[in-house]
Order: C-alpha cells, then sequence, then structure tokens
C-alpha cells in the first residue's frame, strides 16, 4: 500500500502539470480564433504582433511548469543580450525538453513571443499543437532528399518582407544523441569520418540544409546566430558513464535539479553563405560543442566535472513573468468546465481544431 501511495504521488507531478497545460490548449486556441477572425479586418501586421502576444502567455504557462514549478536550476555561461534580435538559434539535441531550454533563454530577453521553430515533419500531426506551430511561423522538414529548400525559404521570405520578429530555433543533428543509441551514433560517426570530417564524441554530425536555407534566406533580417550547448546535470552514472537526458514527463517530475547552458552569440556578418564554406563553419561550431561536452562529461578534475569552462551564473525566473499567464488560461478554462454547454464546446474545439489542424498543415505546409 505504501509502494503505491509512493508511485501514485510520483505520478502526480507529471500529470498535474500536464493536465493543465494540455486542458488550457481548448480556451487558448478559441481566444486564438476569436482574434483571427476579427483580424480579418484589420492591418496584418497587427493581427502578428497580437498573436505574438498570446503565443507568449501559452509559453510563459508552460514555462511556469517547467521553471518554476520543477525548481530547476538554470546556470548560464556567458552573456544572453538584453535587447531583442532576430537570431537562429542553434544547439545540440538530446531530448524532448530541449525545446523548453530555447523559451527559457528567449524569456530572458523579452521575446518568448517570438520564438518559431524548425521541426520534423511528424510532427504536424500533434492535435492542435501541430497546426497551430505551424500558423505561428513554425516550419516542417523532411530529411535527407525529401527535404523541401523551395517550400521553406518561402515562408521565412514570407515572415521576414513583413518584418516579423524572428527567434528560430534549429537543432541540425536532426534527431536526438541518446548514448543508449550505439548504432545511431555510430553512423553518424562513420559518416563524418568518410566526409573527412572531425568524429564527434557527444553530439551527432550536423546536417546543414535546414540552418544553411533559415540563414541564407534571412540574412538581411539577420543580427545574430545564438550557438547554445545544453547538458542536463544528474546524466552521469556512478560509473562515469554518460546517460540519456530526460524526456519532458522526467522533468516534469523534478528529475532534472541543474541545467548548464553555454551560450555564444555570432555575428550574422562571420557566417559564411557559401554552401561548402558553411558546412565547414557548422561543422566547427560542433566540434567546439563536443568539447565543451567531453570536458562536461570526463573532466579529470573533480571541480570541473559537470560544468561547462568558465563562469556560470544561476539565472533565476520570477515568478511575475508566468504566473499570471497561468491564471489568465485558467481563468479562461474553468467556465468551460462547469457547464454542459461549456464541456461541449471544450471537446468540441478539441476535436474540430484537431481534424481542421490535419487538414490545413497538410493543405498549406
Amino acid at each position: 500500500m505504501l509502494l503505491s501511495l509512493v508511485v501514485h504521488t510520483y505520478s502526480l507531478r507529471y500529470w498535474f502539470p500536464a493536465t493543465i497545460m494540455l486542458g488550457t490548449a481548448p480556451a487558448y486556441l478559441l481566444s486564438w480564433g476569436a482574434w483571427r477572425l476579427l483580424s480579418t479586418i484589420l492591418p496584418s501586421s497587427l493581427y502578428h504582433k497580437i498573436d505574438d502576444r498570446l503565443y507568449c502567455v501559452y509559453q510563459s504557462m508552460v514555462l511556469f511548469f517547467f521553471e518554476n514549478y520543477t525548481g530547476v536550476e538554470i546556470v548560464i555561461y556567458g552573456d544572453i543580450p538584453k535587447n531583442k534580435e532576430n537570431v537562429v538559434y542553434l544547439s545540440n539535441h538530446q531530448c524532448t525538453a530541449d525545446w523548453i531550454i530555447a523559451d527559457m533563454l528567449a524569456i530572458r530577453q523579452s521575446a518568448l513571443g517570438h520564438v518559431r521553430y524548425v521541426l520534423k515533419d511528424g510532427l504536424k500531426w500533434l492535435p492542435l499543437y501541430g497546426w497551430y506551430f505551424s500558423e505561428h511561423g513554425g516550419i516542417y522538414v523532411k530529411r535527407s532528399s525529401k527535404f523541401n529548400e523551395k517550400a521553406m525559404r518561402k515562408k521565412l521570405l514570407a515572415q521576414t518582407q513583413r518584418g516579423a520578429p524572428m527567434y528560430l530555433v534549429i537543432f541540425p543533428e536532426g534527431t536526438r544523441y541518446n548514448p543508449d543509441l550505439k548504432n545511431v551514433i555510430a553512423d553518424s560517426q562513420a559518416f563524418a569520418a568518410k566526409e573527412g570530417l572531425t568524429v564527434l564524441k557527444h553530439t551527432l554530425t550536423p546536417r546543414m540544409k535546414a540552418a544553411h536555407v533559415a540563414i541564407d534566406t534571412m540574412k538581411g533580417h539577420l543580427d545574430a546566430v545564438y550557438d547554445v550547448t545544453v547538458a542536463y546535470e544528474g546524466t552521469l552514472d556512478s560509473s562515469g558513464q554518460r546517460r540519456s537526458a530526460p524526456a519532458m514527463p522526467e522533468f516534469l517530475c523534478k528529475e532534472c535539479r541543474r541545467i548548464h547552458i553555454h551560450f555564444d552569440r555570432v555575428d550574422i556578418k562571420e557566417i559564411p553563405s557559401e554552401p561548402a564554406f558553411f558546412r565547414r563553419w557548422l561543422h566547427d561550431r560542433f566540434e567546439i560543442k563536443d568539447r565543451l561536452l567531453t570536458n562536461f562529461y570526463e573532466s579529470q578534475d573533480s571541480d570541473k566535472l559537470c560544468k561547462f569552462p568558465g563562469e556560470g551564473k544561476p539565472s533565476p525566473l520570477n515568478l511575475s513573468k508566468t504566473l499570471p499567464s497561468l491564471v489568465i488560461l485558467g481563468g479562461l478554462t474553468l467556465p468551460m468546465l462547469l457547464t454542459e454547454k461549456g464541456r461541449k464546446l471544450y471537446v468540441r474545439t478539441w476535436v474540430c481544431g484537431t481534424l481542421l489542424g490535419w487538414l490545413w498543415v497538410n493543405i498549406f505546409p
């Protein structure tokens, strides 16, 4: 009985925040839909400004759970610019929580509403979210020979031509680095060796297509590239071997007490545009990431183990940036659930929003 209680309490750590985050989605979608209809008679620039603000409200609520609720400590190495910039965010990729790390940095620049993602094509089928990420400026891409460069350029050009603030998140590895997937790591290393590139140990060999298209298309619009390297404390086992990073459920169960984020700003003028040189530049950046992660996981100095070189500064997130969004979305959702008509509208929003979303992202990728 005691074990059952412990397991139940542990699962509630995840289900409580997950239920609220998913449960508020229909109310958010209805609010956005009402604004979308109203904005048809207004300038499109005004629609996009309010859309960014609405997106900021929802993602702030998400960060309440992933940062304030979990109590995770964020340690940042490097200086994040105080002013907003138009940027491409490039990071190593280890787990589903990586998407939240981009939000954590963006909110510290007051740029959370400007975050847009380059996502693998299969994620467009996520109920409600898959369609809305695309509507907010996200781009779905397929790998290798199926990559649609023309469609990606078209969408990015449309956004830059209207002057959209840009915080475009890309994970160039294309898939997650998981120490348990030895075959994926071996294939990546074999490809690097075949291409005459440095073999990487703690990241996969980066793919250049999406990053190159994004930077090349928006070069006149961008200020910089944010080169971000992330390490989750607690992913080193007792034998000194690297373990897999926590997925979102584990993260919400408070299994990660500290995240180390190495931040490096690269001015857009320093990045080569010619594909061959860009490929070399991107791989060089991942060599730096690999050295940082090697130092983090394998340093012989116990004082440097599980740390990046340099001074790491804790960066707590004030509740004033997240709690109001939770109150707003909770206030919109609860009235819907208290009446029979409201509950029917709630369910219809989930069902119709999902079906129409799937149709939309396949007609207008």
